[in-house]
Parts: structure tokens; C-alpha cells; sequence
């Protein structure tokens, strides 16, 4: 009996994989989405109260990867062994139908355009000896411009709400005066300021610098998106981050994508389905399908099809390439390869200010997209010449809601007693008049930051696990520590009574066991050298034209920015021209 023949098939149900889906189904293919993790419906699993339990929802960590079943190792440098991540701390990849996209708080960016051509920014502004040694500064090959148009269909979808500063070359509102021009207004209005968020917003101002309300896919209001799907206004209860929104609220492709997809019989969705490699032909330069494992039943399936997508979280992406012999793995030795190659993350620390006892802070309120940030020190936004780093980061006030358990662990700050009556104080204390304010930053790539196969580990199916090489470089450091001292002055401005001011120190190693964002970028990055970039402009991989892979695997370096919504506008934008080329003429969109 011969394998199932289907047009598409797509590794991954995420924003990523969502949004090609909906895209291919609707040109008139037939598409099979695999998702190695559980089927999730939000009427389900999101249905109150079960859906806002802090135990299970963020301490028991019931959205996201089974470790037990597959992992990373993780070592910083390269004469280190690597060891496996055993225990969700520092990165919290999603698992299930949805994938991260389930369990996101909501901050819904664009992308600073001269982040997109950031080494080209750079050398014109500096020259190219500003660029540390050993630093893989790479532009992405695409401009905002370019991809402008899928920004604005991505909000319509995910129902973002904002405030825009300039449409169509018009001033329109009081939005982030550092943004680019947009086509359209948000389709929604921003959210309401908590009230950390007004006060962060009142005493930017005065420090001199421009505030501006965070875009969140966190529904203002009512909103039916352009598929036709159903958003609920946000009530402020703080259970976005880590948890799916019982409102239909936050943005997610289980409430903004699926129910559409869901109804059109050219798509099949396959949950517990666990892609080991895409299968290739004779000449490794054609795909000619994918194998998966049902983790349920141990049974593996061969598909064929004609086009394949990874859609999977970011680094699941590249070990699908390297395991599938996709591209040629990174040696950072000899500098040659490209698959594993630009590695990055982001250099968010997170900061604490307490106000006077008579002003109550309602850290229980809060949206996982809602807040009030500057971007007076992020992407090319301020003089990096005599401050002599690469990189920026905005920063912001993003009260998500604090919650009782989260509260009980972080209260007092640096210093305080764990436990008797000075440790109750200061929980009261830090919990009612006191708020936090984030440097949320970009990560340069570097020649020795990298993924590859690790030589001894392997997953519970048989297979190597990914290896990530990666620690805290100079560049980054003095990059967060400037940035995290412009904070003080805000703070001042607020009456701050006492600050703990967070920033990352000279040498610091990366530290898996403490929380900083899942926001993982790099490893199979998209450019317009082959020698340097393993996905064309286009995402299509150089090496097998039929290979599309969507992520932020793509980006090549890290941004200050949250990544979903670069992703979502790069899947929009590959998407459109694999409907209006590639599927006219299957083949490389751009000659190596």
C-alpha cells in the first residue's frame, strides 16, 4: 500500500504553522499539520476555572515541552560538555495544538526597519570596525517596506490592539514616535493603562523620554478578525502568560485561525504526532515527504508530499534540518555551514521600584500584552558610537497580573529574608506598592554561539539532541547594563522610596535556571548568501527547494522586540510568494 499523497505537509501547529496552513488550503491544496503534542481546543482546555490555576497553569507547567521526552543540552562554551535541560526555567517551548502561540503573554511588535539590515545600519552609521571581532552581524535580505503589508494582515488577524503615530505619512495618534509608517490604524484601540503603566508612562515623559502604549494581541474590545473568528473583550485578570485565555481574549491560533481552518476539508490536523526527518530523494535536494511516530502508539508513518513546512519552534526547526541531512551544519571553526549557524536570544532583565505606602500598585490586575514602553534606547534609536556596543532594547512597564504563588516567591527584592516576619513585610510591601520595569534586549550572533548535534544525548525516540552553545558576550552585557541605568531617572520621577536596578555583570555565564524569555532566535537564519544564510529571502531553504522553514529560526541576529510578530508577518510573506510563484513554478525563488 503506497504512503498518503497530500499537497502540503506541515510540521508544527503554531502561529507559524497556523498561518501557512490557513494560506495553502485557501490556494487549493491539501494540507496535513502534524503537532507532536496533545489536541487542544480552547471550549476544553481553556474553560474556567480549571484554565487559571497557578499550580498547574505556571508552576506545574502543563502547556509546555515534555522534557522527559525530548530536550536541548546546553553548555556555554565550546570546551565545556554539554548537559541536558532537565527543568523548565530559563525557556518555555510550547507542546500541544497551538505550540507557544497557546501560552504567550500577547506583546505583538513589528520590526524596527533598520533592525532588518542591521549590519548594513551599522557600517554606514559607524563603519565596519565598530563591529566587535568574531560578531555575525547579517542583514535579513528583506526590507520593512517589503514586508509592511503582512504586518497589517497579521494584526487584522490576531485582532491587535495599539495606537498608531504616523498611517499612510499622516501623524494620527500618540503612538511610539520611533515606529515606522504603517498602511492602516490598529484594529483595535490600545489597551487601558493599569495604573503602573500611567504612572511609568507620566514619569518617562518628564525624564525626556517618549512612552507609548505597547501593541497587544489582547482584544480592547469586542472583535470578529478576518476570518471570521471571535475575540472577547480583555477583562485585565492577569492569566495570559503561561495559560490559554478563557475570554477568547488573547490571541492565539487555537481561537484566531484553527476554528476557520478547521472547517475546510482540504486540511487535516494530526496531534501526538512526533516528525523524526523529512525524507529526502536520491540526490538530497528534493524532499519527498516526512516520517512521524504516533507517541501514543509508537507506530511510524510515512507521508509524501509535494511541498513541506517546518513550522515548529525555533530550535525543534533546526534539529529537524540537521537530523533530515537538510543544509550543511555549522563549524564554527572553520566559519563554513549554515544549518545551526547565528544562534541568539534576548537580554531581558527585569528591575523592581517601590512607591510610597499610600500608593497601591494592583498587581493583580493585568494582560500579558498591556503596558506603556520607551524605545528611546532600542535598535538604532540613540548614539551607539561613543557608548561603543551593538544593540539596544526598549523598555517597559508590562504588568501581566501577579499572581499568588509568583508573588509569594519574588516578594522584597535582593536581600530580603526567606522566610519570618521581615520576609511577610516585605511580601506585603512588594506585592501592594511596588511595580516592575523590564529591559526587554536585542542578543548579537557570534562565530562560537551555535547549535548543533550533541555527539552523546539522545532523545527518548532514538535520536541526538540539539546542543546549544551559548553564554552572555561583552557586547550584550554593557548593552543592558547602559540601557537598565537609564531606568533611574524614570524611577525618580515615579518618588521611588527604594530600587533594585537588575542588569547583567561582566563575565556573567547564562544561567539556565532562572526565567528570561522564551524568545529564541537563529540557526537556520534567512539571508542572500548561501554561505552564510541556510533559508533564501523567502525562507526556502537553499539547499531543498520544496523545504520552507517559518520561525524565528530566521532571524539572524536577536532584536529588542518580542519575535511573534516578525514571524507571523514572515509567514504571511513567504506564504504570498509561494502562492504567486512557486506553486506556478516549483523551484528556487533565488538562483544560489
Amino acid at each position: 500500500m503506497g504512503r498518503t499523497h497530500v499537497d502540503a505537509v506541515i510540521v508544527g501547529a503554531g502561529w507559524a504553522g497556523s498561518i501557512m496552513a490557513k494560506e495553502l488550503t485557501e490556494a487549493g491544496l491539501s494540507v496535513i499539520m502534524l503537532e507532536r503534542g496533545p489536541e487542544r481546543t480552547t471550549p476544553v482546555e481553556g474553560a474556567y476555572p480549571e484554565s487559571i490555576d497557578e499550580l498547574r497553569g505556571a508552576v506545574r507547567k502543563r502547556l509546555f515541552q515534555n522534557l522527559s521526552q525530548s530536550t536541548v543540552t546546553i553548555r556555554n562554551t565550546m570546551d565545556q560538555t554539554a548537559l541536558p535541560y532537565r527543568q523548565l526555567a530559563a525557556f518555555l517551548p510550547g507542546e500541544g495544538v497551538g505550540g507557544a502561540g497557546l501560552h504567550w503573554s500577547g506583546v505583538h511588535f513589528r520590526v524596527a526597519p533598520e533592525d532588518l539590515r542591521l549590519r548594513s545600519s551599522v557600517i554606514e552609521r559607524y563603519g565596519e570596525k565598530f563591529i566587535p571581532e568574531g560578531m555575525n552581524l547579517q542583514d535579513y535580505g528583506v526590507t520593512y517596506e517589503e514586508l509592511e503589508p503582512f504586518f497589517d494582515k497579521a494584526e487584522k488577524v490576531f485582532g491587535t490592539s495599539g495606537e498608531a503615530y504616523k498611517v499612510q505619512g499622516k501623524i494620527v495618534g500618540n503612538g511610539n514616535v520611533f515606529s515606522p509608517d504603517r498602511s492602516d490604524n490598529f484594529p483595535l484601540p490600545a489597551m487601558k493603562d493599569t495604573f503602573s503603566a500611567s504612572i511609568f508612562r507620566d514619569a518617562a515623559k518628564n525624564a525626556g523620554y517618549h512612552p507609548y502604549a505597547l501593541p497587544a494581541a489582547n482584544a480592547s474590545r469586542q472583535y470578529t478578525n478576518t476570518y471570521g473568528c471571535q475575540m472577547g473583550p480583555c477583562n485585565f485578570c492577569g492569566y495570559c502568560s503561561g495559560y490559554d485565555c478563557y475570554l477568547y481574549s488573547k490571541a492565539s491560533p487555537n481561537v484566531n485561525i484553527l476554528p476557520a481552518l478547521r472547517q475546510d476539508p482540504g486540511f487535516t490536523l494530526i496531534p501526538n504526532a512526533h516528525v523524526l526527518r523529512v525524507d529526502l530523494d536520491s540526490t538530497k535536494t528534493k524532499a519527498t515527504g516526512v516520517t512521524y511516530l504516533d507517541t501514543k502508539t509508537r507506530k511510524e508513518t510515512s507521508l509524501s508530499a509535494d511541498l513541506v513546512i517546518l513550522g515548529a519552534f525555533q530550535f525543534n526547526n533546526v534539529h529537524l534540518m540537521l537530523v533530515s541531512g537538510i543544509g550543511k551544519p555549522y563549524d564554527p571553526v572553520s566559519n563554513t555551514g549554515t544549518v545551526g549557524r547565528n544562534f541568539v536570544y534576548q537580554t531581558i532583565t527585569s528591575s523592581r521600584v517601590w512607591l510610597p505606602s499610600s500608593t497601591y500598585t494592583n498587581q493583580f490586575v493585568g494582560a500579558g500584552g498591556a503596558g506603556v514602553a520607551i524605545d528611546d534606547f532600542n535598535s538604532m534609536n540613540f548614539d551607539h558610537g561613543p557608548l561603543g556596543f551593538v544593540g539596544g532594547s526598549p523598555v517597559w512597564v508590562n504588568q501581566a497580573g501577579v499572581k499568588p504563588i509568583a508573588a509569594a516567591i519574588g516578594a522584597g527584592g535582593g536581600g530580603t529574608p526567606r522566610w519570618g516576619s521581615a520576609y511577610k513585610n516585605a511580601l506585603i510591601n512588594t506585592y501592594k506598592h511596588s511595580l516592575g520595569i523590564d529591559a526587554h534586549g536585542s542578543n548579537m550572533a557570534y562565530r562560537d554561539v551555535y547549535l548543533d548535534l550533541d555527539p552523546t544525548w539522545k532523545d527518548v525516540y532514538g535520536q541526538p539532541l540539539l546542543r546549544m552553545t551559548f553564554t552572555w558576550k561583552d557586547n550584550d552585557i554593557r548593552m543592558n547594563q547602559y540601557v537598565v541605568s537609564r531606568i533611574e531617572p524614570i524611577a525618580r520621577a515615579m518618588g521611588a522610596t527604594k530600587m533594585n536596578l537588575v542588569h547583567l555583570n561582566a563575565g556573567q555565564p547564562f544561567d539556565t535556571r532562572n526565567y528570561q524569555t522564551t524568545h529564541l532566535g537563529g540557526g537556520a537564519i534567512m539571508g542572500d548568501n548561501p554561505q552564510t544564510s541556510a533559508l533564501n529571502r523567502y525562507l526556502q531553504s537553499w539547499d531543498v527547494s520544496n523545504v520552507f522553514v517559518i520561525g524565528s529560526n530566521a532571524f539572524p541576529q536577536g532584536m529588542g522586540y518580542n519575535p511573534t510578530g516578525m514571524v507571523a508577518a514572515l509567514a504571511y510573506w513567504a506564504a504570498h510568494h509561494i502562492r504567486t510563484t512557486y506553486l506556478k513554478s516549483p523551484g528556487p525563488l533565488v538562483k544560489a
